[in-house]
């Protein structure tokens, strides 16, 4: 048995219109954070609101999943944006969820950037910087959640908020703690017992193999669950319940 204490969080919302990607319902039944997509890579007025709805029902903390204006590319797609605007952008989306939210009876408990976005202010000065001034224009004070040791946390904390890590069991990782990116491969782990095992030891010891076979270790508070893969809320389910029967206790960092 342990004493060990995680978060799980998935991105959830991710459709527009018509067009759905997650089981939004499923994976709320499962996860105890979710970051919900504010229209800039997925995500719609009506979706917005029927997450957060759902969100609200079950108990589940409500996080901004904050991205570049990419909806073509779904945030995926490298971009340079001027500070100023992506700072603009970053308030827009988080007070764009938060009427919903507050519309469903809870508020926005954290801020989480997506994709190219999370990738970029992982290394980059300037677009981290932009994006907590983003978070304090929408009159934020909340937790934000991320690579740990980036550089968007130690921008997080010189502006006196929570930083809190991150790690992802279906991910693969660099030496150095960053994610392989995307046009990698294998980027993504698809073996469901393998993405188990990754669970149960980054909640419990707190580490990760690299892709180079490097130990990496990884002080993370939440475990992201990525809800855009087939089987993903399944998935989702037998982590939690592996967890659970591992003497893991699932409870929201906010």
């Amino acid at each position: 048995m342990t004493d060990a204490v995680i978060d799980l969080n998935a991105d959830l919302g991710e459709g527009f219109g018509r067009w759905s990607l997650t089981d939004d319902e499923a994976l709320l039944s499962v996860v105890t954070s979710a970051n919900v997509a504010c229209g800039f890579h997925a995500g719609d007025p009506g979706t917005m609101r029927r997450v957060c709805a759902l969100a609200a029902e079950r108990g589940v903390t409500i996080g901004a999943h904050v991205s570049y204006r990419d909806l073509a590319g779904f945030g995926r797609r490298a971009m340079d944006v001027p500070a100023d605007e992506l700072a603009h952008e970053v308030a827009y989306q988080i007070g764009a969820l938060a009427v919903f939210a507050k519309a469903a009876g809870a508020r926005v408990g954290y801020v989480k950037p997506h994709g190219a976005l999370y990738n970029r202010v992982a290394v980059d000065d300037e677009q981290a910087t932009a994006v907590v001034d983003g978070i304090l224009l929408a009159g934020g004070d909340v937790p934000v959640l991320g690579l740990p040791g980036s550089r968007l946390h130690a921008a997080v904390e010189k502006a006196g908020l929570a930083a809190v890590g991150e790690a992802f069991a279906d991910r693969a990782y660099a030496a150095d703690g960053t994610l392989v990116p995307r046009s990698h491969p294998e980027a993504v782990v698809k073996d469901p017992s393998a993405v188990v095992r990754r669970s149960l030891r980054l909640a419990r010891d707190g580490e990760v193999t690299a892709s180079d076979g490097t130990r990496v270790r990884l002080r993370a508070r939440s475990l992201c669950l990525h809800g855009d893969t087939p089987g993903a809320a399944e998935l989702a389910r037998t982590v939690r319940t592996e967890l659970v029967a591992a003497g893991v206790r699932l409870q929201s960092f906010v």
